[in-house]
């Protein structure tokens, strides 16, 4: 995919504004920083410490151990009217990042190389802080360029269990309301100097299963004898395909993807009981319950036409990231001003990867967009989570730049 577009080597970086482009530098040092320190769900303590140390030296008030380990930082611009006296705006949004690491064993050999053993920041929410803070520095020294409320929302473990969700019930979104939110991820599935954005649907929503087949075991030369869990479970694998293929409107995307699946001892003893997990993936949020009803129909009817047994585990991780028409619309127009166009702006973005961002959008208006962070001629285009993920830095500027356009505009 990211051979399809321009070179990123011609980005033009001129329509960074000059203090952004000066500010470029530290921002790389905080991201490295804190990519030699990656921390898993909820024990960010590491990254959160630096984080509210770089607020409280810049003056911004801030609140910490929001769900453990989040920060919530509030800046309040001054911006005047022609006649010079305060413009009054009782506007807010915020602007969310994750912290959390994954538990990778990391293989670049670089300098800022995670010093953590099998915890990486292997999807680039080290750069996703360190935009946050550069975004927030930024306009707590421009506090002139806008007139509304800014809440920077850094969030714990968006890979797993979830920081989100505790965190707007701790009130995040209170004490001022929220209007709307923004948030981005680094993409290596785009490279660099292009942004993917869109409104509606942008990440699915992701559920999970565990199950467990209960047959009969015995041995391999009398089958007579047993209910072979191993065919039993083969069956069910195979059928749960056509859930998607012919239980799902064909307009609608998703997907059914059996990860794991365990069964038997040694070659010649049919096993007893075969284990399986799985993920469900969709875009349409008409689908919340469907998909769960229709697994369970599969594995019981099977089950019973085997006389086998089972026993199923099934949950909601994180619904589908839905983007607001309005919000989407101002983040594609300041990226056409940050960005090459029209090339740099890919509304054909979507993906079956699932994002915790979505428990914001479900409670207020928001966009969560992709920043092209791939350069394949620095070797920098490995996929997210690949124990050799990295992604090109100046992404981290551009990142910065979008997000202040975006308070800017939406104050206007």
């Amino acid at each position: 995919m990211v051979s399809t577009f321009p070179n990123p080597s011609s980005v033009d970086l001129s329509r960074i504004r000059l203090a952004i482009r000066s500010l470029q530098p530290q921002l790389v040092e905080w991201r490295r920083r804190l990519h030699q320190q990656p921390e898993l769900g909820f024990k960010e303590k590491l990254t959160a410490e630096f984080v509210s140390q770089k607020l409280q030296e810049w003056g911004i008030e801030h609140q910490t151990g929001i769900a453990h380990t989040g920060i919530v930082a509030t800046i309040k611009g001054n911006k005047l009217s022609t006649q010079h006296s305060a413009l009054s705006t009782d506007k807010v949004l915020a602007i969310r990042a994750d912290m959390d690491a994954l538990p990778i064993q990391e293989l670049n050999e670089v300098p800022y190389k995670s010093q953590h053993d099998g915890v990486m920041h292997a999807c680039g929410h080290d750069g996703h802080t360190a935009i946050a803070l550069g975004t927030a520095y930024h306009l707590q020294q421009h506090r002139q360029d806008f007139s509304g409320t800014v809440k920077i929302i850094f969030q714990p473990a968006e890979e797993s269990p979830g920081g989100a969700k505790p965190m707007i019930e701790a009130g995040v979104l209170k004490n001022p309301d929220v209007d709307a939110i923004i948030g981005l991820h680094l993409w290596n599935n785009l490279p660099l100097g292009t942004v993917g954005v869109r409104a509606g649907a942008l990440m699915a929503a992701v559920e999970c299963f565990n199950c467990t087949i209960l047959g009969k075991g015995g041995h391999g030369a009398l089958p007579h004898q047993t209910v072979d869990s191993v065919v039993v479970a083969a069956q069910i694998v195979n059928a749960l395909q056509t859930i998607v293929a012919r239980n799902v409107n064909p307009i609608d995307s998703a997907v059914v993807t059996v990860g794991e699946l365990h069964a038997g001892t040694k070659r010649n003893v049919i096993a007893d009981t075969a284990r399986m997990s799985a993920t469900v993936r969709y875009f349409n949020p008409s689908l919340k319950g469907f998909f769960n009803q229709r697994v369970e129909q599969i594995i019981a009817g099977i089950c019973q036409s085997h006389g086998a047994s089972y026993d199923l585990e099934y949950w909601s991780l994180y619904p589908p990231v839905i983007n607001d028409i309005k919000i989407a619309e101002l983040v594609r127009t300041v990226a056409e001003e940050v960005v090459e166009t029209p090339m740099g702006i890919v509304p054909e973005c979507q993906t079956m990867a699932a994002e915790d961002m979505s428990f914001f959008l479900q409670e207020i208006p928001g966009c969560y967009f992709f920043l092209g962070s791939a350069n394949p001629e620095k070797d920098l285009a490995y996929p997210h989570h690949h124990p050799r993920f990295d992604f090109d830095e100046t992404a981290l500027g551009m990142g910065v730049e979008i997000f202040v356009r975006c308070v800017e505009k939406f104050f206007s």
